[in-house]
């Protein structure tokens, strides 16, 4: 099988857009009918959906495929579902279904991932991976390896947030840099943003969307139905082929390289970040000098590492001098939590070290 779809050969955006989930025939193929009139190309249905807890609309399974199948007859568009054990390989190949995705759930598991890899083995079909649910991007990337060892020649990734307990906007939690340390480590994998399963609302999926786009994503995947409101699962983030429309035509599409500028400019603003990080460093340095110093004077006197009043009183002051700044609270929160971790670290290792 050879999919017409060529994830080396993107025209960014690529749009991959359909229900959450194949509910009947009439649904998939009224959703897909209205998806070719607004000019999309590529047609997303879950079949089987992997849901947490039992007695949940768990998919139509196999019987979706041929409705799939009818899709491609009819309308010509590609199809793409979720696969996330052997037996859906072998079903979604077995009736044509031209790009598969493994989902969140699955790409965490390695052993899962590895049965897949070895049932795609030697096959010519695009496959994206959803980041696992939990923020881990060697996980993320263990993912994709193993279906690249298996040969799998056209990969690409799908960021859909990511799990968490604390109070958010988001059903997932965006965390941005977790899909921007993957494009760092494996600069050639596409990633494609998935707006409707990092939102979980269709009020949020325009701006998520946008920021995906200005973070130089490949392309979108985006929850359709004919009628969101009545959808057999996931109705909140689902909206309709023609809001789908107007959410594409309202995103602004900027390029990495725009040809016919001078970037002097530009260049000029990255010499001086250049500088100023080297200044950050020289400076970090001198701070961890100084709390070696503090590690070697706690060691003499016998104190303990952790001053618990003195670390509340620094983060304190910074987070008030913040106010003044253009700097938010949660990065200068981060930030020197981080340095304090580090100084932590140094001063354990010299309290451990022998005399």
């Amino acid at each position: 099988m050879k999919s017409k779809l060529d994830l080396n050969k993107i025209e960014r955006p690529l749009i991959i857009a359909g229900p959450c989930s194949a509910e009947t025939e009439e649904q998939v193929l009224n959703s897909a009918r209205l998806l070719k009139e607004e000019g999309i190309g590529i047609f997303r249905a879950g079949i089987w959906k992997p849901r947490t807890r039992p007695n949940c609309f768990e998919g139509v399974g196999r019987e979706g495929l041929e409705w799939m199948k009818t899709v491609q007859k009819e309308t010509g568009l590609q199809t793409a579902t979720e696969v996330a054990n052997v037996n859906h390989v072998f079903d979604a190949l077995k009736y044509g279904v031209d790009i598969l995705w493994v989902g969140a759930r699955t790409s965490a598991n390695p052993f899962a991932m590895q049965e897949i890899a070895d049932a795609l083995q030697g096959v010519d079909i695009p496959v994206l991976v959803k980041n696992p649910v939990n923020p881990d991007v060697e996980l993320w990337m263990g993912a994709l390896e193993r279906l690249e060892k298996a040969g799998i020649k056209q990969l690409g990734a799908i960021h859909r947030g990511f799990s968490s307990y604390e109070h958010s906007i988001y059903r997932n939690i965006p965390q941005w840099q977790i899909p921007i340390e993957l494009k760092r480590r494996m600069p050639d994998m596409p990633i494609i943003c998935d707006p409707s399963h990092i939102c979980g609302n269709r009020e949020l999926l325009q701006s998520v969307s946008q920021k995906a786009m200005d973070l130089n994503f490949d392309g979108l995947m985006i929850e359709t139905h004919p009628t969101p409101d009545e959808a057999w699962s996931d109705a909140k983030q689902q909206i309709t082929p023609k809001q789908l429309t107007h959410l594409l035509k309202s995103l602004e599409l900027r390029v990495e390289n725009p040809d016919g500028i001078s970037l002097d400019t530009l260049e000029d603003l990255r010499f001086k970040i250049d500088q100023y990080d080297n200044e950050v460093m020289a400076i970090l340095q001198k701070r961890m000098e100084a709390s070696n110093g503090i590690g070697q004077y706690k060691k003499a006197n016998n104190m303990t590492i952790l001053q618990s009043g003195r670390w509340e009183s620094i983060l304190e002051k910074h987070l008030a001098q913040s106010k003044d700044t253009n700097l938010s609270e949660r990065f200068i929160s981060k930030l020197f939590k981080a340095i304090h971790e580090e100084s932590i670290a140094h001063q354990t290792e010299i309290m451990n070290e022998k005399k």
